[in-house]
């Protein structure tokens, strides 16, 4: 598997070139646990990142390894990228994003997922039945705004941005008032207070996604492309090696792109195997890229 996935390198280096080419990308990371690491303990965590392209011109999805989750990760992967980055509110891309002067977008998705927590919480504390409390009116605010992007599947780039503009904005200004009212009356430590607070402190990067027709309201995306390593782990645990980790990231990377370009897997990888070996140029290399 080391050789298989070591072949594929050649592959995965242009895969990442037209990645960086995109107008906007998403990212994530989930832990990994490789056992022989140079100076590091076996149950030391490691991490597997994920970069996702999902504009149709080069869909892809790009796994690598790396021993640690500092910033200075997405600075090596997002070193020649310009566009907009879809991501959660992890400190670590700052650095990449003032670097290069990327327009980083906010996740709606983690927003939600924070007042649907303190809802489940309050309920559980014995709310009287029919009370409207701060979570129910916080995920109102974020379903309105998902309820317009369902009706912008269809659309143009540009329609995107004038309904984005003319509905979405009406209602982040009045989500934004009832923040800046809500904030001040909320303990910060409790459940909502949490969910409070960190739409506070995103604020700035969850209004970017109005600024383009293009643009995603959420990182579901890399989440979702995520999930086949996250269910995979549960199998096989842990990897013996970094060399193992990084054939991982190759093999994951070629099968999840494939997927994503809609080709069948087990056949897009025969080819590669058959052909990749004997391509002596570029152009020969490009030609097995999946869109090629």
């Amino acid at each position: 598997m080391q050789k298989s996935g070591l072949l594929l390198q050649p592959l995965i280096n242009l895969i990442h070139e037209k990645v960086l080419e995109q107008k906007y990308l998403h990212m994530d990371e989930t832990i990994v646990q490789v056992l022989n690491e140079p100076n590091r303990a076996a149950e030391s965590q490691s991490y597997m990142w994920v970069l996702r392209s999902t504009l149709p011109t080069y869909a892809a999805v790009l796994f690598q390894y790396e021993p640690t989750r500092s910033g200075s990760v997405p600075s090596l992967l997002l070193r020649d990228f310009d566009g907009a980055l879809m991501v959660d509110g992890y400190s670590g891309y700052n650095a990449a994003c003032n670097k290069n002067n990327i327009t980083r977008l906010g996740c709606w998705a983690h927003a939600r997922r924070k007042f649907i927590e303190a809802q489940k919480i309050h309920r559980g504390a014995g709310r009287p039945k029919g009370k409207v409390g701060k979570a129910d009116q916080g995920l109102a605010f974020i379903q309105a705004l998902y309820r317009i992007e369902h009706t912008l599947k269809d659309k143009t780039t540009e329609e995107k941005f004038s309904i984005r503009q003319q509905q979405s904005t009406l209602i982040l200004d009045k989500l934004k008032a009832w923040l800046e009212k809500s904030l001040p009356q909320t303990p910060p430590q409790s459940p909502i207070g949490k969910a409070l607070y960190y739409l506070h402190n995103q604020w700035a990067h969850l209004i970017n996604y109005i600024s383009d027709g293009d643009y995603p309201i959420d990182n579901n995306a890399a989440e979702n492309a995520i999930r086949p390593f996250v269910i995979g782990r549960k199998n096989w645990l842990f990897s013996a090696s970094q060399k193992g980790a990084v054939a991982s990231a190759n093999l994951y990377s070629v099968i999840e792109t494939a997927k994503a370009n809609g080709l069948e897997p087990y056949a897009y990888l025969k080819r590669i195997f058959t052909e990749l070996p004997n391509a002596k140029t570029l152009e020969q290399i490009e030609y097995l890229l999946p869109w090629g």
